[in-house]
């Protein structure tokens, strides 16, 4: 059974829903990195392959679900393609979901990445 067809804002915005959770594990992953210098570079990396990730998979989705035209499935509905090239409705919407995610994260562990650098030593962002 179809379920009701996905819309793009419903898709962005739980993609941005996602992107908020991602940003609260970084912060929980930079406590796991003791050496200041090693958690700059561990957030370096994370707002950097956010970034360039994110900025790509969102493209990719938006190429997806504009060649699909309205006709844009969630994963449950996979049993309904019929053709080689409608595999493109399934995943158009989870490109644009991760796509956010990424572009979301960037912000927040670049933002971090500069409060940790900006800190004082002996501060619990400062590490040790």
């Amino acid at each position: 059974m179809l379920l009701p067809r996905l819309r793009f804002k419903d898709v962005v915005l739980r993609g941005a829903l996602y992107g908020a959770a991602a940003n609260a594990v970084a912060v929980l992953g930079m406590l796991f990195v003791a050496d200041r210098d090693e958690r700059q570079t561990f957030l370096a990396a994370v707002s950097g392959s956010g970034l360039l990730g994110g900025g790509a998979l969102l493209l990719t989705g938006l190429y997806f679900w504009s060649a699909c035209d309205s006709d844009v499935r969630r994963w449950r509905d996979l049993r309904t393609i019929s053709g080689q090239s409608e595999g493109f409705a399934v995943v158009a919407p989870t490109c644009v979901r991760i796509g956010m995610l990424g572009l979301l994260l960037f912000p927040g562990s670049f933002g971090l990445y500069h409060l940790v650098d900006g800190a004082a030593p002996g501060s619990w962002l400062y590490g040790s």
